[in-house]
């Protein structure tokens, strides 16, 4: 009897330890998609000073890093988790979760945090990200992406690069180098939002339904996009349609 009771009490207190962190992993995951729409609306109410239109109206997927941490003494690391969401035939896919990690060389000291967006730019890009994990190689992976309200004519942006990525920090956007990176699925924040640990690719391929606590960032993704998507259109129309605009 004694010993019925002891294994009651323990599977109660299992419960009630993984209640308390499903609660505390959703919790923490809701904050993350919030703090990646905050980001988003930083770049669409500084256009002058982040990212270029041309760029954003191009890009495949969006994937915003909340808070990277960047820390060491000698040899640099990097630390984040974030969202991404991918276009569809039918608009923004449901946001998936995911995490960066990895080195880079240099004389650093001290410990850094930016937020840290990266636009996957062709379908090689696409590829990579649908594989649930990859790591940034280079330049022919990624690059520093231009700033400011258009991308300059002297830019490459439309070649190689799978991924353009910036980096903000204080309000202030400037393309950033994240090589050796790993970018991959987080997958305990996936069961937190979604109830289910769900194929990476099937989320961003715009196979499963957006949670709720995914709304804000998805309102954040869709003004933005469609906000460069009109600016890039009322600069391509002639002048005389943008002077009918004006009034």
């Amino acid at each position: 009897m004694k010993r019925c009771l002891i294994l009651v009490v323990l599977s109660l207190a299992a419960l009630l330890g993984n209640l308390a962190w499903a609660g505390s992993a959703r919790e923490d995951s809701t904050e993350r998609l919030q703090n990646s729409a905050d980001v988003l609306k930083e770049i669409a109410a500084a256009p002058d000073k982040g990212i270029p239109e041309e760029v954003l109206k191009n890009s495949k997927c969006i994937v915003v890093i909340p808070h990277l941490v960047k820390a060491g003494f000698i040899v640099g690391a990097k630390h984040g988790r974030g969202v991404a969401v991918c276009r569809t035939s039918a608009g923004w896919s449901a946001p998936a979760f995911v995490s960066v990690s990895g080195g880079s060389g240099g004389l650093q000291i001290g410990a850094e945090g930016v937020d840290l967006v990266m636009l996957v730019m062709n379908d090689s890009g696409l590829r990579h990200l649908l594989s649930s994990k990859f790591e940034i190689t280079g330049e022919a992976s990624a690059a520093a992406g231009p700033v400011g309200r258009h991308a300059s004519a002297g830019t490459d942006w439309k070649l190689n690069s799978e991924l353009l990525t910036y980096s903000r920090s204080r309000g202030i956007f400037a393309g950033l180098t994240v090589e050796g990176a790993v970018i991959e699925q987080d997958a305990d924040s996936t069961v937190a939002i979604y109830g289910n640990d769900l194929p990476f690719k099937k989320i961003l391929l715009g196979e499963v339904a957006a949670p709720t606590p995914a709304a804000p960032f998805l309102r954040a993704v869709a003004k933005i996009s469609h906000q460069a998507a009109r600016q890039e259109a009322r600069e391509q129309a002639p002048e005389d349609q943008k002077t009918d605009n004006r009034k």
